[in-house]
This record gives structure tokens, sequence and C-alpha cells, in this order.
């Protein structure tokens, strides 16, 4: 350390500044597509202006290490093959810039010279070692921001630091995304492009489709989510404290069939027709009817008392847009799914909670479906302010379809997947689970107070599940 640069990039002087004493920075490599394209201008689509204001999506993944790995290997691997996957995805290493000669049209502009940056850094901290770090129990959200780089300024897109940790023991690899140059759909896509090229897999994944042609807009959407769109400030639902914390709560295959049994068991009770119950629905049903139950106990007196808790959480429509986009379209084409339900209901324990949560998350799920093409698509961030209006929505990041457990760089598949720009936005983390086929693990960030509440109500509601066929019996 620090490492030679490859030929075809630029590395910076070693030394570059940190937030952290504890984060000592070996060197800054610029690496960009090569060969260079030409200068380029991908015009943002109404799906990507509705993100401009948003802040970076921040993903940490960690890996433990060998005792005996070649550590100044692995980041000569991770720094040579990266070329591979800025050259499919070249928009990354542009930026977001006003189209010239306009007031209100925005674009990813790529020119020869522009570049991805690499960070090599080590975090000096023997106690944030792997283990620690990895943990699923409450750890602090400063100890682990400073493995996820800054987006540089200028309206860069796109940045990657890989940190060792103590002892040289594990590996951190932080991704930083402006969420206006894709979904997290598009940014997965790439990790999973560089991990291939990096362990030399046989069949790596497709190259993306990089064409915002493809996506028309007849509606006029674009004027429309241009003028409504949020400020950075008021997608930054949450104002972290120093003592934030995050934690990741998993849901097994078994706990989720659980969930499933009590939705469809309450819909007999109720004489209803059940709610399409998928995994997704149990995983968010279960984890929004905890959140609201440990954010406000007293709402339980009564149903329907205050106003609507809403859940928004965002819905790809690659298949469902006319004409329908290629599966790996780069770019954003998710829309908001709002579902609400009665406080009390929400938050009562048991399956009067779970059935209302569930019902709701499926409902708002087949109604984002049908809006699309069609005039419900001009109020979306009209209802986003209105469910801003009435208390602070939960909303959710990432996606168990991203299969991030699976990201291999030829030292193992991650020990744990964080999304820590959640600290800011008050999101949940979606994943798949890492340590069982079938389940959900879900990232919640809190401050200490909610944080213990939050935890009490998720292992009672776990237990409840476990107790209750023993109770039928």
């Amino acid at each position: 350390m620090p490492m030679a640069a490859a030929p075809d990039q630029q590395q910076l002087p070693a030394g570059a500044s940190s937030s952290s004493p504890r984060l000592r920075v070996h060197d800054t490599t610029l690496v960009p597509p090569s060969p260079s394209p030409p200068e380029t201008s991908l015009p943002l689509t109404y799906f990507d202006i509705f993100w401009l204001h948003s802040p970076p999506v921040e993903r940490l993944l960690f890996y433990r290490l060998a005792p005996d790995a070649d550590v100044a290997t692995i980041i000569s691997n991770l720094r040579g093959s990266l070329h591979q996957a800025v050259r499919a995805f070249y928009p990354l290493a542009g930026r977001i810039r006003l189209t010239p000669g306009t007031s209100d049209r925005y674009e990813l502009h790529d020119q020869p010279g522009d570049a991805v940056t690499f960070t090599v850094a080590e975090y000096d901290d023997a106690d944030a070692d792997i283990d620690g770090l990895t943990t699923d129990e409450p750890r602090e959200v400063a100890k682990i921001a400073t493995l996820v780089p800054q987006l540089p300024e200028g309206g860069r897109l796109f940045a990657l630091q890989a940190t060792l940790l103590s002892a040289r023991r594990g590996l951190a690899i932080g991704v930083t995304v402006h969420h206006a140059a894709c979904d997290g759909s598009g940014s997965t896509h790439f990790l999973h492009t560089w991990a291939a090229a990096c362990s030399g897999a046989e069949t790596p994944p497709p190259p993306p489709v990089i064409d915002r042609s493809l996506l028309p807009d007849p509606r006029g959407l674009y004027d429309v989510f241009f003028q409504g769109a949020p400020s950075t400030d008021e997608m930054e639902l949450v104002k972290m404290s120093a003592d934030q914390l995050i934690a990741t709560f998993v849901l097994s295959k078994d706990d989720l069939k659980r969930v499933k049994d009590v939705v469809a068991d309450e819909s007999a009770r109720l004489r209803v027709a059940p709610p399409r119950c998928s995994s997704l629905v149990a995983t968010f049903g279960f984890v929004w009817s905890c959140y609201q139950r440990a954010k406000d106990k007293e709402s339980i007196s009564g149903a329907g008392a205050g106003p609507m808790p809403c859940l928004a959480f965002a819905v790809d429509h690659r298949s469902r847009v006319k004409p329908p986009l290629p599966d790996k379209y780069f770019g954003n084409c998710v829309g908001p799914a709002f579902a609400l339900a009665p406080q009390g209901e929400l938050a009562a324990v048991g399956a009067v909670g779970l059935f209302s949560a569930c019902a709701a998350v499926a409902s708002s799920i087949d109604e984002a479906v049908r809006d699309i093409g069609t005039s419900a698509m001009d109020v979306w961030i009209d209802r986003l302010k209105e469910a801003g209006a009435t208390g602070t929505p939960l909303s959710v990041a990432g996606s168990p379809r991203f299969r991030v457990y699976d990201l291999d760089f030829g030292f193992g598949r991650p020990a744990k997947v964080d999304i820590v720009s959640v600290a800011r936005t008050g999101a949940l983390a979606m994943a798949e689970s890492r340590s069982s086929t079938g389940g959900m693990e879900v990232g919640v960030s809190l401050q200490p107070a909610g944080m213990e509440r939050y935890r009490k109500c998720f292992a009672d509601a776990i237990a409840w599940l476990h107790q209750r066929p023993a109770e039928q019996s």
C-alpha cells in the first residue's frame, strides 16, 4: 500500500482529507471508461427528475478476509477490474447538469477525462473490527458512516471506497450514488458486473441498456415532477444526532409463513377476501406494524384515532410502462406505492395489526400497478407531500431482488450489507436474508430510546407468532 494505478487510471496524491481521524486514506484513483466514449449527454426522464434533490444512496458491503489473505492483491484486483464495469456503465463517470440553454432540463453529461473515484483507506479502530461492524445489534451510525465515500463536488454521480478494517481481518466496500442517475436495480447491476469482473466469473451479467429515448413522456410528467419535486431538506426526514443507531432485524422463512397464516386466518374471521400476501408484503406489513407500535404506543387505544400512517415504497415499472423497458434498462423506472392504514388498527398487537398492515401494503401495490399510464401519476408528489403533512411517512430503500449477498468479488460473499443513508431518510433498508433461504432482513436507524422500543416490539411480535399455534391447539 499504496498500490500502483493501472495505465488507464490516474492516481491522486495520498493523504486525502478524512472526516474521521480513525480513517487513514492511502490513495484515491480516478477510473475512467476505457476506451473513453465520445462526449455524451443523457436527458433525465420523468422517473429520473423525481429524485433530483434526493440525498445520495450509500451502501456498505462488509467482507471477512482469511488470515492469510493477500490484501495487496485483493486491492489491486478490485482496482484493476473496476474499469470494466465503468466502461459498461459509463454515465456514472460523468455529472448531472442543466442542459445548456435551458432552465429546467437536466442531463447526465460525460466527456473524455471523466472518471469514477476509487478510494483505498484503512480504519484504525480496535473497537470497530469486522465482528463488531457486522453484528445485527444496534451500532453507532458514526462508526460506519466514514466507510462510505462522499460524492465529489460538481454534480458527480458515483464514488467507491475500499476500507481495510482493524487488523486487516475485514474489508468494507462503500458505494455512493446519486439517485437521479439510476435506481437500485441499476446501481446493484453495476456492482454485480464489477464483482464478476474481479472474481473472473465465466458468465458475467448482461450489459446495461443505456437509452433514455426508450421512455417517452406523452403526459408531460417531467414538468409536473420537476415543479413539485421536494427539496433536499424535505427528503432528509431525519436530523441525525450523534448517538444515532442502526440495527438489522431478520425474518426467517418460517416467520414469514406464520405472518401469511395470520393474515389468511384473520381474513376468514372477518369474512373478507384475503389480500395477496407475498413474502415481501408479509415483511413490509410486519415491520410497519412494529414500527408504528414502537413510535406511538398510545395509538392502540382506539382504532382509527389520529392521522392515517403511511408506508411509501418503490415499485419497479420496467415491465409495465408502454412500451415496456428492458429488464436491464439503466436509469430510474420506479414509482411510489402508498400504503395507508388506520393508526389504531396498525399499531394493535397481534392479528389485527398484522392484517391491517399487510392488507394495506397489498392494496397499495395493486393501486400502483393500475396507476401506470393514467392521470393518477400526475399526483404522485402531491400524495407524498400529503403523507408528510400528517406525520413523517415511513419509506423503504433496497429490495431483496437486488441479491446483494451474492456480490462475491473473489474473496467470499458479504458478511453484512447496510444502507447507511437510511439514517438520514428514516427509511427501512430491505434485503434478502444472508443466513436463511427465503428470509428477509430489515435495517432500521433510530435514536437509542426509539431503537429500544422497536427492538422490544419486534421481539414481542416474533414471540407471539411462535406462541400462536400452541395457543390455538
